[in-house]
């Protein structure tokens, strides 16, 4: 496993996002996760999963500190002024009396920047959270929520695959030695079809998600949260650590960013950053 140390905590770069995964299927992913050997699960207050994510830790055999937890407030909370109590609500769902990274979901529209991270510096100094972050905000809201949050974010989240460049951001996370973590990073299986993909998995023996999410690991800086409802594909996520993509490799799934690879942009999100098509 590879880890990001930030604060003298050790963040695992690979985790499982549950995003649309509910009710038994949450569970059971979850529970099988953490048997392959998965210690980061990502969820959220809107994803309605937080109960069954909690009961999988709670009846994994694993001791909690062993699991890096990371939960988000919704943007309706932040905006209505209930940060605290959203994230109370979360904790009870969860069966925890702690989150290790707790994050802003998104940027509240119309809302200055400063009000919607100075709850979160609260949720920390009251022992709620270890580290504290934020999601889907641009560079420029990064850089705002740096200067204007009294205490230091440990991380980003954001959507990232091949086809998207999020140099932006990338390189306001790494100026603050953020994690940056990418969500839907294999882009919903819509880059694994491609060509060049398929071809580089040919020559490294591995299947096309094992490339992407490597490609992943390789970056400075840069974790990636897969979401899966196949057994298959959580134990084949897991095993990219016996193997490495070459300068050249990386350099390819570089070569795939275009301008319309943005797959997740809600009525409710920002102005999104524009890459410069740099490798990061």
């Amino acid at each position: 496993m590879l880890f990001h140390r930030f604060d003298d905590i050790d963040i695992p770069r690979l985790g499982l996002g549950t995003w649309q995964l509910q009710g038994d299927d949450a569970y059971r992913i979850v529970s099988k996760a953490l048997e392959i050997g998965y210690r980061h699960i990502d969820t959220a207050a809107v994803y309605e999963n937080e109960e069954e994510v909690g009961r999988a830790i709670a009846e994994s055999g694993l001791k909690r500190e062993d699991i890096f937890l990371t939960t988000k407030l919704w943007w309706k909370d932040i905006r209505d002024g209930k940060s605290a109590e959203a994230m109370d609500k979360s904790l009870d769902r969860l069966g925890t009396d702690y989150i290790d990274l707790i994050l802003n979901h998104w940027p509240v529209p119309g809302m200055e920047i400063k009000p919607q991270v100075e709850p979160l510096a609260e949720i920390k100094s009251a022992g709620k959270a270890r580290l504290i972050g934020v999601s889907n905000y641009t560079q420029q809201q990064l850089l705002k929520a740096v200067t204007d949050c009294p205490e230091r974010l440990a991380n980003i989240q954001c959507e990232y695959h091949p086809m998207l460049n999020q140099d932006p951001v990338l390189k306001t996370a790494r100026g603050f030695d953020m994690l940056f973590t990418s969500y839907s990073p294999i882009g919903q299986g819509k880059v694994l079809a491609n060509p060049a993909i398929k071809r580089l998995a040919e020559w490294n023996k591995k299947d096309p998600a094992q490339i992407v999410l490597r490609w992943h690991l390789q970056q400075a800086n840069v974790a990636a949260i897969p979401r899966t409802s196949s057994e298959e594909h959580l134990k084949s996520n897991f095993d990219i650590f016996d193997f490495e993509l070459s300068a050249e490799d990386m350099k390819t799934v570089y070569g795939l960013m275009r301008p319309d690879g943005r797959l997740i942009d809600p009525d409710w999100a920002p102005e999104w950053d524009t890459g410069t098509s740099e490798a990061a």
